[in-house]
């Protein structure tokens, strides 16, 4: 049995907006409750969050961006994007938090000292250098990104199954041709970020080792794995020495937010490919990170069906 390592301490849940917010600080809970119920929290190794730092932040971001969120997170108000990410007391030192508990799952995979590692509080995508967007204060998955290919991994996978596009991942990394981005999302004509189309595919040296794939409103469990058989074939060629899974639920049937129909057998199918791809090509080594999802009986079903898969 692979060495799998859960993050699900309460102090995850202080990223999570007040008011009535769709992100609210509840839906850490309401997985850890169903996980408990299905008996998988005693398959883990429980760790501890990690607080992140400013040099943590700027692997990614930009220096006067951070800046910012620290203000606005002392001054407890104010916008960081055009409506959807609002500041609260402390919102910088949340969001670090997330920040340093991936970077603290990723050291430890390298390490060896476990083979998988599920953050679910993570995976906000859609922060770029220098702005929040979607609920995303500070991106994680780019900071992973960056750190993993400063300590050397050459051949990187990201696979994002959120309902919307990783534009934060995507962009601040088109011309990379160490990261292997794989991406199924609502098309984005449709649903915020408005971006993924399928002609985007990398730029210069990094052409050809992006993979957009957007689904059009209604699609269901069948249109998923039709496009997940297209990011099997599309990474067992990249051949990556880790995986890093945004394992978003927002894709399930019943979203507030979203306009797709997956049941969690999309998650199911995402997690098992993965885990057997990263037997073959990464020795086992995937990171995951829960992304979103808005009806949190949703979230708790799916992001218990990848747990259940990073543990066979």
């Amino acid at each position: 049995m692979p060495r799998v390592g859960l993050y699900a301490g309460d102090e995850l849940a202080g990223y999570g907006f007040p008011d009535g917010h769709p992100f609210g600080p509840d839906r850490l809970a309401a997985f850890v409750n169903e996980a408990r119920r299905r008996g998988l929290l005693d398959r883990t190794a429980a760790l501890s969050s990690v607080a992140g730092d400013r040099a943590q932040l700027e692997r990614f971001h930009a220096a006067a961006y951070v800046d910012r969120v620290e203000e606005l997170s002392e001054l407890g108000v104010g916008l960081l994007d055009h409506g959807d990410t609002p500041a609260f007391p402390g919102c910088h030192e949340a969001a670090a938090r997330v920040v340093g508990t991936v970077l603290d799952a990723a050291a430890r995979i390298l390490s060896g000292e476990l083979e998988r590692v599920f953050v679910p509080i993570a995976g906000l995508h859609h922060a770029r250098r220098d702005r929040a967007g979607g609920f995303c204060i500070y991106n994680d998955c780019s900071v992973a990104v960056a750190f993993l290919l400063e300590r050397g991994v050459e051949r990187l996978a990201y696979v994002d199954i959120d309902a919307h596009h990783g534009d934060g991942v995507y962009y601040g990394f088109e011309e990379e041709p160490r990261l292997f981005i794989a991406d199924i999302h609502e098309d984005g004509r449709y649903l915020f970020p408005g971006t993924g189309r399928e002609s985007e595919a990398g730029r210069g040296a990094a052409t050809g080792t992006k993979l957009n794939i957007p689904l059009p409103p209604g699609a269901g469990d069948e249109a998923f794995f039709r496009a997940f058989a297209r990011v099997e074939t599309f990474l067992e060629q990249a051949r990556p020495e880790l995986i890093l899974l945004q394992c978003g639920a927002d894709g399930l049937a019943g979203d507030p937010l979203t306009h797709l129909s997956y049941t969690t057998a999309a998650h199911h199918e995402a997690s098992r490919v993965l885990c057997e791809l990263a037997r073959r090509h990464a020795g086992g080594r995937l990171l995951a990170l829960g992304g979103g999802g808005y009806d949190r009986r949703n979230l708790a079903a799916a992001w218990c069906e990848v747990l259940e898969q990073l543990m066979r």
